[in-house]
Formats: structure tokens, sequence, C-alpha cells
């Protein structure tokens, strides 16, 4: 009986299959799964990681979006206790739903052409998660990760960081994928906060100043922002309203957030 030809890497969605095993006990190392606990795997592949993670007896749930690939993982893993797969899209996936009363530790090699939109699916389901563990393309660990007055200081960095402690824990080079990106890729913890550090009166309304503000990066806060707040709201909050967005802080975002809400309350109360 003639083998099924090996599985070819799709473009359209973005497949990398990593294929180092360094790297593949590195990760699941930085995971540490418990036998008690429940993961769920977001793009498993081919199930480099996904045997790992088994191993360790935890339950783990799998979704992927390859018809194709969720064969190979049916055929490899359905004889497994702890392992349940779920075809579908993973932006459109019901964390909540699968998490129950028992929070979800999150894991994945993200697809780079929808990872943004993808973390910030899961930054909304925040509560029903205790912890992530991606492989992204290092670029944007390093904007989920960076600081005021970074260049690679943004809108993800301040959401992501709204809601989680990141970690970039260690990068990846391409020679550990079939076939291999053309970019260098990175592994990193984001553990959502039990308590908030700052927080927001509207998220919603925060998101939108975020927004709003990094639309024109290069322009002045006083610009930006000038349909939600004036110059003397923000000096106000003793923020220079002729400092770039990139030189603000989450802290003072989230001040600026609860000052416009204020603001519009008191418009409506009047």
């Amino acid at each position: 009986m003639q083998s099924p030809a090996p599985h070819r890497a799709r473009k359209r969605f973005g497949q990398n299959f990593l294929n180092d095993q360094g790297i593949i006990r590195g990760i699941v190392r930085a995971i540490s799964p418990l036998a008690d606990q429940r993961l769920l795997e977001i793009g498993p592949g081919q199930g480099a990681i996904t045997a790992s993670i088994l191993d360790t007896d935890c339950q783990l749930d799998v979704i992927e979006i390859d018809r194709d690939l969720v064969q190979i993982l049916e055929d490899k893993f359905s004889g497994r206790d702890n392992f349940q797969i779920h075809q579908g899209d993973a932006l459109k996936f019901d964390i909540g739903a699968l998490a129950g009363a028992e929070k979800l530790r999150v894991v994945g090699n993200l697809p780079y052409n929808i990872s943004t939109p993808l973390i910030f699916h899961l930054l909304s389901a925040h509560s029903c998660i205790s912890d992530m563990h991606f492989m992204l393309q290092k670029e944007v660990v390093e904007r989920l990760a960076a600081g005021p007055g970074s260049k690679t200081y943004g809108r993800l960095s301040i959401m992501a960081q709204y809601y989680c402690a990141i970690e970039s824990l260690f990068d990846v080079p391409p020679e550990a994928f079939s076939p291999q990106p053309k970019v260098q890729s990175a592994i990193v913890r984001l553990t959502p906060y039990t308590e908030l550090p700052y927080p927001a009166n509207d998220v919603k309304l925060l998101q939108r100043v975020v927004r709003d503000a990094f639309n024109q990066r290069r322009k002045t806060l006083r610009n930006t922002l000038k349909g939600l707040i004036s110059s003397e709201g923000l000096e106000a909050l003793g923020l220079d309203p002729g400092i770039r967005p990139e030189n603000v802080s989450l802290e003072s975002y989230v001040a600026i957030a609860n000052a416009v809400g204020d603001a519009q309350e008191n418009n409506i109360a009047e």
C-alpha cells in the first residue's frame, strides 16, 4: 500500500512547520504543562509540539483550519484520551465556551498573516485564559514588549500590556522550520493580570483613544486627539500636548480615556 503524499505547506494559511527538536523541547519547557491543566493549541500543523504536550497528560484541545492537517492530526492522536480537535478558524473560535469554569492555557505557532488580529481576539477573552505562549514573527514580539519611546511601541503594545504581562523568551531561527520563513521568529509569554494595573472606565473608549493617537503617529498628541480632548485637558493630566503618541505611557492613555469619558458624561448630564 502506497503511503500518503507528505503535506505541502500552504501559503494562504501562512504555514511554516517547526521541525527542530531542540526548539520544540525548549518551547514545551517554557510552557511546562501539568496533568490537571487544560491547554488550547492554535495551529498545531503536523503536531510537532502537540505530541510533547500530550505526553504531559494534560487535556489538550487543538484548533486547525486546514482540513488535510485535521486528518493528519486525527490519524496521529485520536487514540489519546486527552486530545480533542476542532476544525475551524481561530479568529472565530469561542474561547469562553471552551474554557467553561476553568481557565485555559493557550499555545500556538501563529500564522504571521493573522497574528495581530488573533492576539486581539484572544485579549478579548483574557478573563478565560491563565497564560499564552506563542511563536511569532520577532518583529511582532518586539512590538508586544515595546515601551514608550520605542519606534515599535504602538497600539498592539499598549492593548496587550493593558491586559497582560509580556515576556520575550527566546529567538527561533528560520532554519527551525520547513519551509524556512524569510523572517526571524521568537517565543513570547503573555500572562493576563488578575487585577489590571491601570483599569479604564471604558475599554472601548481606551481602544478608540489609542487607535486615534497612532493613526498618525508622527503628529503630536494635540493633533491626533483634537477631536477627543483639548490641549488644556492634556495639560491638566500632566501631559505635554506637543509630544508624539509613541512617548505616552499606558497609564497616561488610560488617564486620557477616563478624562474623555468623564467629559462626555458631564456633557450628557448638562
